[in-house]
């Protein structure tokens, strides 16, 4: 099994051990219905699926003596940093088989899922998974690919902005959604001025809330962001980190969802929810999407009540 820079295994057949030093291939797995070779996990990894398993440091700097005592038959690592190339290198020298795979797209998505599916013997349900999430990409291209762009900035840290650029996950589910990145580098993450965002001035605003913005405020509270069309209009939509900026199985979800809120004249023709809670609007013109319900206590000091509850 060769990986994306070049480096080739040889493996007997599925193995039974895997430790991932990022938190989708762990996602992907579950999805795989594979879970049971995962041998440990990072301290990034809160999911109740692995909170059985041991810990072995941080994704970028992994205790080189719990990975070898957890006896892993691979160790997988995502390409992209410095720092996570000269881990995998460490760790190759002390006999593990570490394999490294870039992920920033759909397509290297289900690729990777493919590979994960060969590793782990689970090869008819990564097809499965493959064949569903191509599915859902059409109908999404069938129902926005038509529609006018709605043009979006998405915050991925405040203060110290930076944004998302064309080459990450984010910006693809920004255009599967029918949306358009206003941020045309092609860098995964783009150092951005106020100025260069106000004269951006984008339709809609999309915050990630998560270890790289743990705590932002709303930015109809910030200086200079008040005239923002996005802010103006109330199109500011908070949402999880590890499911918009993560590639892993969730970014269909978060795909779908977001073009139900970029959408909402088409939300009764957009792909059936899968998601567990709704788009809810909150307090100041800000929407919450999924799994961030409880998080307007940073902002308001209350909770979200479903529209026409009388809770």
């Amino acid at each position: 099994m060769t990986d994306d820079t070049g480096f080739t295994a040889h493996l007997p057949g599925p193995v039974s051990r895997v430790i991932a030093l990022y938190g989708a291939f762990n996602e992907i797995l579950l999805a795989l219905d594979a879970g049971h070779v995962l041998a440990a996990r990072t301290s990034a990894d809160q999911s109740a699926a692995l909170a059985h398993l041991p810990v072995i440091g941080t994704h970028m700097r992994p205790n080189a003596e719990l990975v070898a005592a957890a006896r892993p038959d691979v160790v997988l690592q995502m390409a992209g940093r410095e720092e996570a190339r000269l881990q995998a290198g460490n760790l190759r020298t002390l006999g593990m088989t570490v394999l490294t795979f870039e992920m920033n797209s759909f397509a290297q998505l289900f690729a990777v899922t493919e590979t994960l599916g060969r590793l782990a013997g689970r090869e008819e349900r990564a097809a499965e998974l493959v064949r569903g999430w191509r599915e859902r990409l059409a109908r999404l291209d069938a129902l926005y690919g038509d529609r006018p762009r709605v043009r979006v900035f998405f915050e991925a840290r405040y203060p110290n902005l930076l944004g998302a650029g064309r080459g990450g996950i984010a910006s693809e589910i920004i255009a599967r959604a029918g949306g358009e990145n206003v941020l045309t580098e092609a860098q995964k993450l783009v150092r951005c001025s106020e100025e260069a965002l106000l004269a951006a001035d984008p339709d809609a605003y999309v915050v990630q809330i998560g270890p790289m913005n743990p705590a932002p405020p709303p930015p109809a509270s910030r200086a200079h962001y008040k005239g923002l069309r996005a802010v103006r209009t109330g199109r500011v939509l908070m949402v999880p980190e590890d499911m918009y900026s993560r590639p892993g199985p969730r970014a269909l979800d978060a795909a779908e969802e977001l073009g139900r809120w970029l959408h909402p004249q088409e939300a009764e023709y957009a792909p059936a929810a899968r998601l567990a809670e709704r788009i809810l609007p909150g307090a100041g013109g800000i929407f919450w999407g999924h799994g961030l319900r409880k998080q307007e206590n940073m902002f308001s000091g209350g909770r979200i009540r479903p529209q026409g509850s009388s809770e």
